[in-house]
């Protein structure tokens, strides 16, 4: 592998120092690059120099190339040659790969182009310079819940702007989340998208990497949304602990435990993790689909919620599991990531474990082969009428499979008429049509169907339309005057999420019941948008001026006012006597809750320094030395030192010592 240079490529190979990953350092295992290899040094289409391997997966091998057209450099993946001489493969592979091409986002490994040559199936895509999040896991361990949100939010927003588009994903996993020398975050390979009106499965063929199935792709190879939204929980899982929710000996196991098994709380082996990320976990990766959030960006706004709701230490904790690895380098870029996450280096070869990483291909099993018969030809009778029955069988299979059968086409987010004028022409009736609320579809479009799109009937049945009522929409009833945890039961009760709270003083309401809330009551929101609370802190208090007084009548003073008192453990030197209040905060004239905390510090007494003696001095050279050292300096000229400016005497001798800030009196003659 060499590394890309300004002018072109160096011929020197590259050290495992900093290195330069394609797109596809996400679900492949990297190889020794100077194995021979046939494609090494061809151009395929006529434009594609492919230049050196990357890496092999179970489905593509990839290969850094240069674009000869436009002079770049990009990743190519060229497809096995078992799986290119799939033509229904190769189909789907083709079609997909289009409309992905069509996902503009900046968290999404970009597709430039697609192609066959001869045999070679291929797609160039952009070539991206960092690592994988396997290798910052690999070489971190557990990481911070703040890096692992930073990790996790641009992945799903670009996973999001996916199934907002149609498509899913099916095989996230963290060698798929690319982390660039920039720190910006990518997610890669959608070669196995589906779009989201054919996600039944119906080839008996399951697609994806074991360790981050979801429950419903294993049993029936269904896959909508919500199976990225499982695996994006299962990264988070193993980002916050550094191992995976569910392991064993063999992919069986682990197919297993995911079918059986929940996901634990991370918090159970990382302690002191804060409860709103087991929450997000549990959410994210619930066995029952319907229980998951419904979508990336269903699951990204929990995240962000569950980000806001944690404190800076619970943001920056550090799991046991984590490694301590030194990086070197320059701080001074702008980036998602911090500098020390990224690892950038080649991926190690044939690293252990690598089998339950991989992308499969899980197949049903094939149908037995057919008995033949053995003995003697039975004679130009039975040749005839074994023709005959040939024939009437392939007669009757065409009539059972073309004659009589038809498959439901293509529905979701066609309006009504659309989806009956394509069910006509497919020879089938519209049944029943129902209506359901959908954030995601538009209203007066189909949502579903019954039979689902691609479902095998027989002609002239009757499918089931359900058409979208657009998002389901609720009305802000008056929490005022609700005490905090109902107003928020009340809002959960009515579809909506309890936000952001803020406290405020209120003559009218009581301590710990809602003011008001924003939006206001009445507005009409969509289901489970977040609505912030203004919650009283009760009638204000006057705080009370207690310095200068003991700490005991300090106490009094303040408990009358409904305050509650602490006391600082260090004390200060001040003008007061020792053990009379120095200072309190707040100060006196603000105000504060029923029962907020005073915090009151008590005096050591005044700090004692040493007088100067300024006797024979001038008086404004002695009143400059007074103050110069802290004093405040009082004159006494008597009826003989109106006109003299010579210090006879002063009250406290010098050489002695008086609090600071205490008047010296100089006598004047």
């Amino acid at each position: 592998m060499r590394r890309p240079s300004q002018d072109g490529f160096s011929p020197a190979p590259i050290s495992p120092e900093p290195a330069a990953l394609s797109v596809a350092a996400r679900t492949l295992t990297c190889v020794d690059t100077t194995l021979q290899d046939p494609l090494v040094g061809q151009v395929l289409d006529g434009r594609y120099r492919v230049d050196a391997r990357i890496a092999v997966g179970g489905m593509a091998t990839v290969y850094r190339a240069v674009d000869t057209r436009l002079d770049r450099v990009l990743a190519l993946k060229v497809m096995h040659p078992g799986l290119a001489a799939d033509v229904t493969f190769v189909d789907r592979f083709i079609r997909e790969a289009k409309s992905v091409a069509r996902l503009a986002h900046p968290n999404v490994v970009q597709v430039f182009d697609q192609g066959t040559d001869g045999s070679y199936v291929y797609l160039a895509m952009e070539y991206v310079a960092g690592c994988t999040l396997r290798d910052v896991l690999r070489d971190r361990g557990a990481l911070q819940p703040r890096a692992a949100l930073d990790i996790l939010e641009p992945v799903l927003a670009a996973l999001g702007a996916a199934h907002r588009a149609g498509f899913v994903h099916r095989d996230m996993k963290p060698e798929n989340v690319l982390i660039g020398d920039d720190g910006r975050v990518k997610v890669a390979d959608f070669g196995l998208v589906r779009s989201v009106d054919t996600v039944t499965n119906t080839t008996g063929t399951v697609l994806g990497t074991v360790s981050y199935l979801a429950p419903e792709q294993i049993e029936s190879g269904t896959a909508d949304p919500r199976v990225d939204v499982y695996a994006c929980g299962v990264v988070l899982y193993e980002m916050l602990t550094g191992e995976k929710p569910h392991d064993g000996d063999s992919p069986a196991v682990v197919l297993y435990k995911h079918l059986h098994e929940d996901v634990p709380p991370p918090s159970g082996i990382v302690p002191g993790l804060a409860f709103e990320l087991d929450e997000l976990v549990a959410s994210a990766t619930a066995r029952t689909p319907d229980i998951r959030p419904y979508d990336a960006v269903a699951l990204l706004a929990h995240a962000r919620a569950a980000r806001g709701a944690l404190s800076e230490e619970q943001l920056d904790l550090v799991p046991p599991q984590a490694l301590s690895v030194a990086h070197s380098g320059a701080e001074d870029r702008t980036s998602v990531i911090p500098r020390s996450l990224t690892v950038p280096r080649p991926l190690p070869v044939n690293e252990d474990g690598t089998a339950l990483h991989h992308t499969s291909r899980f197949e049903s099993p094939p149908p037995p082969p057919p008995r033949r018969r053995s003995g003697p030809p039975r004679g130009p009778l039975a040749i005839v009428v074994a023709l005959l029955l040939i024939l009437g069988v392939g007669a009757g299979v065409w009539y059972i499979n073309s004659g009589q059968f038809t498959k439901v086409p293509a529905l979701i987010d066609k309006t009504e008429t659309q989806a009956r004028d394509r069910l006509e022409e497919a020879g089938l009736e519209v049944g029943k049509v129902k209506q359901e609320y959908s954030d995601t579809v538009k209203r007066g479009r189909v949502i579903g169907s019954d039979p689902t799109v691609g479902t095998r009937i027989r002609s002239h049945d009757s499918v089931t339309l359900t058409v979208s009522k657009g998002p389901e929409t609720v009305k802000l009833g008056d929490l005022k005057g609700l005490r905090l945890d109902k107003a928020r039961a009340r809002l959960k009760g009515d579809g909506l999420e309890p936000g952001m709270v803020t406290r405020a003083f209120s003559e009218d309401v009581i301590k710990g019941f809602v003011i008001s809330t924003d939006p206001e009551a009445g507005t009409t929101l969509r289901s489970g948008a977040a609505v912030a609370l203004v919650v009283s802190k009760g009638s204000p208090v006057d705080v009370p001026d207690v310095t200068g007084e003991s700490l005991e009548d300090a106490k009094a003073d303040l408990a009358e006012a409904g305050l509650k008192v602490k006391v600082a453990s260090e004390q200060v030197n001040s003008e007061y006597d020792k053990g009379m209040v120095a200072a309190q905060t707040p100060q006196d004239g603000s105000e504060a809750a029923e029962g907020d905390t005073v915090t009151l510090t008590i005096s050591k007494g005044p700090e004692l320094v040493e007088v100067p003696d300024v006797v024979g001095d001038s008086v404004d050279d002695a009143k400059a030395e007074l103050e110069g050292a802290g004093f405040e300096v009082d004159e006494d000229r008597g009826l003989l030192g109106l006109f003299g400016d010579t210090v006879k005497g002063q009250s406290v001798e010098g050489g002695q010592t008086a609090p600071k800030g205490s008047t010296i009196t100089i006598e004047i003659r």
